[in-house]
Order: C-alpha cells, then structure tokens, then sequence
C-alpha cells in the first residue's frame, strides 16, 4: 500500500488546502478505512467561515483546531482490521462501514452514565488534531469509535447521510410526537428533511414542513409532510394558527440555521407547547424570552448529535423508501472541495452535497 495520500488540510477559518500527507496507520484494537463518501455538513461550513461556536469569541474559547482533516458524515470499507477490532465492533476486512461522529472518552461522568454524545472532551472527526476525518482517501477509526456497518448495495452517498439523519431522528425523538399533535418542521435542509422523514414515521395529524425553496419542500412531500408552507411567499405562523383554531402547533422542529426561524417558532406554538433545537448557528439569536416563560410556559429542548438513532438512520435507508438521490444532489471529486463548500453556502441549488475521494 502507498505511504501517502491526498486530503483536505484545514489551516485556519477560510484556509482549506489539498495536500499529500502521511496515510494513516491502524494501531492495535483499531480500523483503517478506505473513505468512499463525504458528506459537507453546514457546521463544515460554519467551521470553514470562522463561526464563533468553533473558533472561540469573547465569550467561548476556541474548540476547532487547526492541520486537521475535516469531514464527520462519511462511509468506507475496512481496508485493514485486527481482531480485537473485528470483535469489538462486529465487523470485518472488506465490510462497509459508518462511525458516529463522536469519538467518546469514556471515562467522563457523561460516558460512564451513558450519556456518551455529551461526553466532556468531547473528540469529533474532523474538528481535532487526534480524530482526523474522511475528507481524504484513508482514515483510521479509533478504540473509541461506535462503528454500524451498512450495505453495500447502498450508494455511497447516500450511505454517509446516515450521520445527518441520525441527528434528525435524535431531534425527533426529543420532541415525543404524539398521534394528535400539529409538528412544524423549519428547513429543508439535510437536518430537516430527516426530521420531516421520522416525525413522519411518529404519524402525527399534521406534519408541515417551511422552506423559502419550492423544490425543497417538494422532497419534503416525498420525505412524509402532509402540508408545505413557503415561508416567502404565505404567512407561516396565520396559516398554523387557522389550522389549529387559532391555538398554533403542537411542536417545532428548528433545522434551518437562520436566526429568524426561532422567533418564528416561538410565535407559531401554541401555549404549553414544545420547541427543538437543533441547529448550530453562525452568531448569537436574541429572541423574547417572556413567550417562553410568562406569555406561553413551553418546552424548550436542544438535540445534539444523534444518540442511540444510528441503527434506525441505517434502516430508513437501506429500506429505499426516502428519495435518497433527490436528497443526495451532488458528488464532487474529493479535488473540489471548494466547490462542494460553495455549493453548501449558496445553499439554492443543493440539498447534500458529498465528496467522493
């Protein structure tokens, strides 16, 4: 095998670089994996602009770091694995292969309660020097890693995208869907678009999905929405409101990153009702903290990550039934990256995006 191999560098917010480097080498009790697909997540995006949730502020010191090899949504086959690997994980050489994002220490109080996704240092790929990620042809999965094997008759592309939609599925299942409830999702993004699919597998009465793009909230439609609202070009929060007798939903789903759709979930529930946070935004969002308290008493919930949701996200696509390539809209060599993150950041003219070494 060759000593070398091309990957993505980051070097600092709005410095990214292809170069030769060193391939990685598996240590004992780990894996090395041939990448087939990457997936860029707005958070890549967020990262490479120099938001301050990745590279500190007055407020927050720096998490990103620097000479790292992005990339979390990834797919590949198990190039080199011995066998206290093989059995930890339950696969073996030739195997496709997906890991979880994070890579949990496992001696923090979170991971020892079980609480892994929140462990306290914290090692994601693709934002550490120690977890390198898969915008590169070879990546190597620590002890640390949770590691699911999916199909191989899955496309590559649409294999990666089990790590965005087990985030949208952990988000789902924050928000307790019951079969009564009116469930809003915002975006239809990546994130949304997997919201839309598992809220839709809660059966909610109603499940309506906002976008400002007509041809995303068409793949909503196939994703399970029953409603699509263009926020652009109709009154959102009245049209909720004369759905439900003027009482406003039963839950919202935030996955659009954009500071303006969290007052307007605030306005769209009804009192005693339950908003999910999903998104990571690029700055601060000011919003009217008395709708949450005084004028509505609601249920305010982050989701991070996508905890427990992995074999679920595995199943949803391996099933065929999500229209993964109206999803998947664009593959890129793993050379243009650049394109691929300009890709993202225009965000009209793609849905996932995924670079392919």
């Amino acid at each position: 095998m060759t000593t070398n191999m091309k990957a993505v560098i980051c070097h600092a917010p709005m410095d990214y670089r292809l170069e030769t480097v060193p391939m990685p080498v598996a240590g004992p009790g780990e894996a090395l994996v041939k990448v087939e697909a990457v997936g860029i997540c707005a958070s890549d995006l967020k990262c490479y602009h120099g938001a301050a949730k990745f590279w500190g502020d007055a407020n927050r010191p720096a998490w990103a770091e620097t000479e790292v090899i992005p990339g979390h949504e990834f797919v590949g086959e198990i190039a080199e694995i011995d066998e206290e690997a093989s059995n930890r994980w339950g696969v073996k050489k030739g195997d496709r292969v997906v890991a979880e994002q994070i890579v949990p220490c496992g001696e923090c109080r979170y991971c020892k309660r079980g609480e892994y996704w929140m462990c306290m240092p914290h090692g994601m790929f693709g934002f550490k020097r120690a977890t390198p990620g898969a915008m590169a042809t070879h990546m190597v999965f620590p002890k640390e890693a949770r590691v699911h094997k999916i199909s191989k008759a899955v496309k590559p592309a649409h294999a990666a995208f089990a790590e965005p939609l087990s985030c949208a599925l952990h988000a789902v299942e924050r928000a307790n869907i019951k079969f009564s409830d009116v469930v809003v999702v915002a975006g239809c993004g990546p994130i949304g678009l997997g919201m839309v699919a598992g809220a839709a597998a809660k059966s909610p009465a109603i499940l309506i999905a906002l976008d400002l793009d007509d041809r995303k909230l068409a793949v909503a439609k196939e994703c399970g929405a029953t409603l699509t609202i263009n926020i652009g070009k109709e009154d959102a929060v009245q049209i909720v409101k004369d759905l439900t007798e003027g009482y406003g939903a039963d839950i919202y789903l935030e996955g659009t990153g954009h500071p303006a759709a969290v007052p307007q979930g605030l306005k769209m529930l009804r009192k005693l009702g339950t908003f999910v946070l999903y998104s990571v935004f690029k700055e601060d969002v000011t919003v009217d903290w008395s709708i949450i308290s005084d004028d509505k008493e609601l249920d305010v919930l982050g989701a991070h990550l996508g905890p427990d949701c992995w074999p679920a996200a595995i199943k949803m696509i391996e099933s065929g039934k999500l229209p993964m390539d109206k999803i998947c809209t664009h593959q890129l060599p793993l050379e243009k990256f650049q394109e691929g993150l300009d890709l993202v950041a225009d965000g009209t003219k793609s849905i996932k995006v995924s670079l392919i070494p």
